[in-house]
């Protein structure tokens, strides 16, 4: 087990300009190689060396779980689609089921509490998949070059929306005497792979740093002394529920909480209602599917169909890293979404304002894709003990999540095809989310320049070793990752 953490008392010098050792992993190969580095502290010292260790990652990591997490997408989005094509209608759902229920086994069900059993199970094994590979990346990356990196992560979920638009519009059309409807096709399809790449991937990445085989033993050694210094506090500590579940007992835990409260509603009203905001605008049911395929590749790259020049998905991240902030890009995507619904809501005639009607669905996506990457960065980089990043994670996630029973329940069959109360809803929770993230991060702000003040030094979080911020907040070097 790893040595712990010697607590900090220098209250009267600046922590860049310290030595701080490096804590000994817990195997015995790991502590030979993991002692000819110490006395580093956060700086990066092989910027060539760091580089080439981070594309490794890139290449190997990042193309499986863009993948992994297309399928995953593809899985929860086919339901949107599949209503459009008349699943309500066949499979005689009354008013309301639509919304309570929101693979291979979607398939074979013929009523409303097959499809409600499997989709509720469909949920389950799937709810631990996001948080998981968000932690999974913090094991590699230092906190700065997290965000960019689930962003692409993060961009396979909007391509996926997109790509499952194109292939329901394609399976649409498929005449076949084998299913008794053509929509059935499309879960058989994307669950038949789904199922295969997930066997593929089980076998294909590594559980860490230390037991990858595409790392030589000085790879290993950098890897190990990179999360150590500007991730976590032990690399690769057991997990200890009781310790975890410390990270509750902090008040900014409760204002990401809250953030994700507030994120929840609209991005999964866009995940699971785009294909019927759209169906206002566009009527024909292939023409639908088609509409969607847009708004949800300009929310992870930059469209060139619009003269505003959309800040998206992609350009936030990468910001965001370079600037080492979070916060104000995550209010900037709460905006952009507030004003896309409120936008839609404000529209009487549709037809007459069609552009406009349309350009506000890509405001929705755009808004709703950045401060969801963000946010799980922003409170990563805030936590430097890894069970208590893995348990924030854990429950941070899922509420976003859960937050779809209020999208479902909103959008009512009788509201439609505007849906105005579901559009205004969702658009409050937008800027209520607008309002804590920027509360929280001024608060973090203030509390660093206190913090200074009290030391007599001008830190901030890039210049404190993670090594040293067991204990988070109470300790005296801790700076907030704004």
């Amino acid at each position: 087990m790893a040595e712990p953490v010697p607590s900090s008392d220098s209250k009267h010098q600046p922590v860049a300009n310290e030595l701080v050792s490096c804590n000994k992993k817990s195997t015995d190969d790991a502590e030979s190689s993991h002692g000819n580095i110490a006395q580093e502290t956060a700086v990066v010292v092989d910027s060539a060396a760091e580089r080439a260790l981070c594309r490794k990652f890139d290449f190997r990591l990042l193309p499986v779980l863009a993948l992994m997490y297309l399928f995953n997408a593809l899985d929860k989005g086919n339901l949107g689609n599949a209503q459009t094509a008349g699943l309500s209608k066949d499979l005689n759902f009354k008013s309301g089921q639509y919304n309570l229920i929101v693979g291979i086994l979607t398939a074979a069900t013929h009523n409303f509490g097959g499809i409600f059993a499997l989709r509720f199970l469909l949920g389950a094994v799937e709810s631990a998949f996001f948080p998981l590979v968000i932690f999974y990346l913090t094991t590699f990356y230092r906190r700065s070059e997290l965000a960019r990196r689930l962003a692409i992560f993060y961009a396979a979920s909007n391509i996926a929306n997109a790509f499952s638009g194109l292939l329901a519009f394609g399976v649409f059309r498929i005449k076949s005497n084998l299913v008794d409807h053509p929509w059935r096709w499309l879960f058989i399809i994307e669950g038949t792979l789904t199922v295969l790449f997930a066997i593929f991937v089980f076998f294909y990445l590594p559980k860490s740093a230390a037991e990858a085989r595409f790392l030589n033993e000085e790879e290993k050694t950098l890897a190990y002394h990179r999360i150590q210094v500007d991730s976590s506090s032990i690399v690769n500590e057991p997990f200890n529920l009781k310790e975890s579940l410390q990270i509750f007992k902090r008040p900014s835990t409760y204002g990401f909480l809250l953030i994700e409260i507030a994120l929840g509603v609209p991005i999964q009203s866009v995940a699971l209602f785009l294909p019927q905001i759209v169906q206002r605008i566009v009527k024909d049911t292939v023409k639908v599917n088609l509409y969607t395929v847009a708004p949800n590749i300009t929310s992870a790259v930059v469209s060139a169909n619009h003269h505003q020049g959309a800040v998206t998905l992609l350009i936030l991240a990468f910001s965001s890293d370079l600037l080492r902030i979070r916060f104000p890009f995550i209010c900037l995507g709460f905006a952009l979404s507030f004003t896309g619904f409120i936008i839609y809501a404000a529209i009487d005639d549709v037809q007459r304002q069609i552009q406009l009607a349309y350009y506000s669905t890509f405001m929705m996506t755009w808004g709703t894709s950045a401060p969801s990457v963000l946010l799980s960065t922003w409170y990563n980089n805030n936590v430097a003990h890894e069970g208590q990043r893995l348990a924030l994670t854990s429950v941070g996630v899922p509420l976003a999540n859960l937050m779809g029973l209020v999208s479902s329940n909103v959008f009512r069959e009788q509201d439609k095809p505007k849906y105005e109360p579901a559009i205004i809803t969702t658009a409050s929770y937008g800027g209520f989310g607008f309002i804590v993230a920027a509360c929280l991060g001024f608060y973090m702000m203030f509390d660093n320049k206190r913090r200074n003040r009290r030391q007599g030094v001008n830190l901030s979080a890039r210049d404190v070793p993670t090594s040293r911020l067991r204990d988070g907040p109470k300790v005296d070097d801790f700076r907030w990752f704004l």
